[in-house]
């Protein structure tokens, strides 16, 4: 059992890592559907887990690439801890299966919101070092 709570975290981290994507949202419904745990328990769970972890390897090398915003990340961080605490007060009164209900739905509206992308807003001056080398040899080379 060891072995699947490690593959689903190593699965878990490598998505992290590779689309940005919050552990949440996989580790949640491998919770509920392969190791069957009830929707409060799964949030629990999932949140106890990316605590400490939460990207970390990832924002290191998205930093390191200078792809990282730190000042609005900060400020984003802050609104997080306050949603997050009055989120789970308001998540414990429902039932595991509206909960689960819900769950699912805004999974259903953030991918209908990531389809329908719009376009990223425009570099705010940084460059890093990719895009400075790019910028001295227009033949990419």
């Amino acid at each position: 059992m060891y072995l699947l709570y490690l593959s689903i975290g190593l699965l878990v981290g490598v998505l992290v890592g590779f689309m940005g994507v919050g552990g949440g949202v996989i580790l949640i419904p491998a919770m509920v559907y392969i190791l069957r745990m009830d929707q409060h328990m799964a949030q629990g769970t999932s949140l106890f887990m990316q605590l400490p972890p939460l990207g970390l390897g990832a924002l290191l090398m998205y930093r390191k690439k200078g792809q990282v915003d730190l000042k609005e990340g900060v400020i984003c961080a802050l609104g997080i801890l306050a949603g997050g605490y009055f989120g789970s007060k308001m998540a414990i009164g429902i039932s595991s299966r509206d909960l689960r209900e819900m769950f699912g739905l805004f999974m259903i509206v953030a991918a209908v919101l990531l389809w329908h992308k719009p376009k990223p807003r425009e570099s705010r001056g940084r460059q890093n070092e990719f895009t400075r080398a790019a910028s001295l040899n227009p033949r990419g080379g």
